[in-house]
């Protein structure tokens, strides 16, 4: 039987020949010792049918394997992981990205044209690397941010994407492999969830990617920040905030929004406050980092802070302590004891001198 990588003999010199692939943090797994298994020319790349090397590893206890299956020249064209076809950067589909950075897709579709294409990339890309230039060689990787791209983006490696499919058999009802199978006995809860439904084809390409359209309802029903209707109030409140982020680091996150008028860390709590001298500051930077701010590869929760009027010491607060039990008014050896309360039934009353006897 005759396999694919000795179907395409053509141009031999251009075929790939890796000794690393290019993964995503989620797909190379949380284990830092794996083992992988190497095969060069062990098949054609998805997208541009060229041989390529691929690798197979396990990325973690009961985990399923995992391969790669596009080119690392067509990964470097859009800046996506070999496997999962997620973007590097942001971990979101090429659909979102290319739509949030108004990227054109020039790969050509047809088959010559494709191949001449990738071939002129594959020889820019191999001349950068032996000047010593890393990046990508095509339209993937943009400079700058995008609001759309912050609210929707990873911080930390989804490893539950790498667990096993749900077993077919187990679902009719009719698997006999119990606690051997190596795959899960689940019921199915979100189809659409799954990547492994779409066309590798047109995740590359961004068209009919289900998951995109889900992570596209998903941000437009993400809540606003509204501002409270005191004016007086120019604090946000930070959450989430890691324990070796100090003031310098959110001085310099914040700063460019206004003058900061103070900044307090409590890092036993995970929070922080920044002040602003004006309130029309205060609003811009929590319209700007509401859900989008990411310092120490954590996103931090910002909410406006609550006004906190200042304590009055009228009568009427103080009435209620002078009223209180002597057992629970705690006093000091160097203090006298507290005043008795005063009479009712008098209205202009004062205390002879001394008023109380040590």
């Amino acid at each position: 039987m005759a396999t694919s990588k000795s179907t395409n003999t053509y141009n031999r010199k251009q075929w790939e020949d890796a000794e690393f692939p290019i993964l995503c943090e989620t797909c190379l797994g949380d284990n830092p010792y794996i083992r992988m298994t190497k095969e060069p020319y062990g098949n054609e790349c998805k997208i541009c049918l060229r041989p390529f090397t691929v690798f197979r590893w396990c990325p973690g206890a009961k985990m399923r394997f995992k391969k790669t299956e596009i080119c690392q020249t067509c990964s470097h064209l859009k800046n996506v992981c070999q496997t999962c076809i997620l973007d590097l950067e942001y971990g979101l589909p090429i659909q979102i990205r290319d739509q949030a950075l108004k990227l054109k897709d020039d790969l050509p579709r047809s088959d010559v044209n494709k191949e001449y294409f990738i071939q002129n990339m594959a020889n820019q890309l191999q001349t950068s690397a032996s000047n010593g230039e890393v990046g990508s060689i095509g339209g993937g990787k943009a400079e700058g941010t995008h609001d759309l791209l912050m609210k929707l983006a990873r911080t930390t490696p989804y490893y539950k994407r790498n667990r096993p499919h749900i077993c077919s058999f187990w679902v009719k009802g009719s698997c006999k492999r119990g606690e051997e199978c190596p795959y899960r006995h689940e019921k199915p809860t979100d189809p659409d969830d799954a990547l492994s439904d779409q066309n590798i084809r047109d995740r590359y390409y961004g068209i009919k990617d289900p998951v995109a359209d889900k992570l596209m309802k998903r941000a437009s029903a993400m809540p606003k920040l509204e501002p409270p209707e005191d004016k007086s109030i120019t604090t946000l409140y930070i959450g989430n905030v890691p324990a070796f982020i100090n003031e310098r680091d959110l001085h310099n996150s914040f700063y460019q929004f206004g003058e900061i008028r103070n900044i307090t860390c409590i890092p036993h709590q995970q929070c922080a406050f920044v002040e602003f001298v004006r309130r029309v500051d205060a609003e811009v930077a929590a319209e700007k980092t509401f859900n989008m701010l990411i310092l120490g590869g954590q996103r931090l929760n910002i909410k406006w802070g609550h006004s906190q009027g200042r304590k009055q010491t009228d009568h009427h607060s103080v009435q209620p302590m002078m009223h209180q039990e002597p057992s629970t008014v705690t006093t000091s050896k160097n203090l006298p004891p507290s005043l008795p309360p005063l009479p009712q039934n008098l209205v202009n009353f004062t205390f002879p001198y001394p008023p109380y006897h040590q």
